[in-house]
């Protein structure tokens, strides 16, 4: 079977710095793909790669059988695309905004396109008539959402999808990419919530430092297996019950601060977390909290070495020297996630409502 997305040997270099270190990638059709990984991993610089706002130094991409750079407009149509720094600017509505996006990334009648439309701004909460630089910046993630789900894409790049947005709309989010997923959509997801792709995903990658350290589907890579722990007991001798917890395999940076009549637990779980629970039996719980730590630190503990290692290479340098590598009006189309690059060079929203004379000046491209 042909894969959807097909990566070999990626290598991304800006001047001194390397962003990605021959990459290897491979994501099968109608399946749901997590990438994860700390900042300056090169998880935006991958995805911007696959829509052709980055061109690599070496190595060779396809998407959907083609080639980026060969694929046009017809292959971004084929494509719905969430970049990690949505900018939504103009004087236009939600509804024209996406009206104009109708017309230009699908095959889909723009009338049945626009329903669509309407129906995800229904689940997700936004109104579509208000101004865009109205809106915040949840209700613009939320635009983008919309723009990239509502022509039916055949594959979904999403670079931190959720980003903003309320965990209300998190969960109708990953409903939304479940039903892609069930529709035989293809789902590239890019996000720091581990929780998401441990919810959604099929297989998952982790980025670390321009490389992956380690591919997989999500149970076979434990990341799930890291835990931080609070917990409050009532205890009238607490140092006897804080030597029973010291001896709970797998739990580390245990902190215990007694109470009047209490004692406070806090430390990090990697493994099984039935032996702390069992600890905790004999004694009155007045608090428990488990919570997973942040995506960087459970990449760390289980893939120090390649993680850890110094990276001058991250991506924060590699964003300074991206412009050098875009072809003009690329980027434009990429982050606004139009599907045609040549409609996506000019702000439509800005175009439709300048004044007359303001388009007449533009037309002649004087920029006064």
């Amino acid at each position: 079977m042909t894969s959807t997305i097909e990566i070999d040997r990626l290598h991304k270099r800006y001047g001194t710095r390397i962003a990605l270190h021959e990459l290897d990638l491979a994501v099968r059709p109608g399946t749901v793909f997590g990438l994860i990984g700390p900042n300056g991993a090169g998880k935006t610089t991958t995805l911007r790669t696959l829509v052709d706002v980055i061109r690599p130094s070496s190595g060779s991409v396809r998407v959907l059988g083609v080639e980026p750079r060969l694929g046009g407009a017809a292959l971004r149509r084929r494509i719905g695309y969430v970049p990690g720094e949505l900018h939504l600017e103009g004087r236009s509505s939600g509804h024209r905004m996406l009206a104009f996006y109708a017309q230009v990334s699908g095959e889909r009648d723009s009338a049945a396109t626009l329903r669509t439309a309407r129906e995800l701004a229904d689940r997700l909460g936004v109104d579509l008539s208000r101004s865009v630089r109205t809106l915040s910046k949840g209700n613009k993630q939320k635009i983008g959402l919309i723009q990239a789900f509502m022509h039916r894409p055949e594959l979904l790049i999403l670079d931190e999808p959720t980003s903003g947005l309320d965990p209300l709309v998190q969960r109708e989010f990953l409903q939304m990419v479940r039903e892609a997923k069930d529709a035989g959509q293809t789902v590239l997801l890019s996000s720091h919530v581990l929780s998401e792709i441990q919810q959604t995903a099929d297989e998952v990658a982790v980025l670390a430092n321009g490389r992956v350290v380690a591919e997989g589907d999500v149970a076979s890579l434990r990341l799930g297996s890291i835990r931080r722990i609070r917990a409050e007991i009532a205890i009238p001798d607490a140092a006897a019950a804080a030597a029973a917890f010291d001896r709970v395999p797998g739990l580390t940076g245990l902190e215990v601060h007694p109470g009047d009549g209490t004692l406070q637990l806090a430390g990090t779980i990697e493994g099984a977390i039935d032996p702390f629970i069992k600890a905790l039996a004999p004694f009155e719980v007045r608090d428990l909290t488990v919570e997973e730590p942040d995506l960087e630190e459970s990449v760390l503990r289980l893939y120090g070495s390649a993680a850890a290692s110094p990276a001058p290479d991250a991506e924060s340098g590699a964003a300074r020297g991206a412009a050098s590598d875009v072809e003009p009006g690329a980027a434009a189309g990429a982050e606004s996630g139009v599907a045609s690059r040549s409609a996506s060079r000019t702000d439509p929203a800005t175009v439709q409502d300048a004044p007359p004379s303001r388009r007449a000046r533009r037309a002649r491209g004087d920029r006064r």
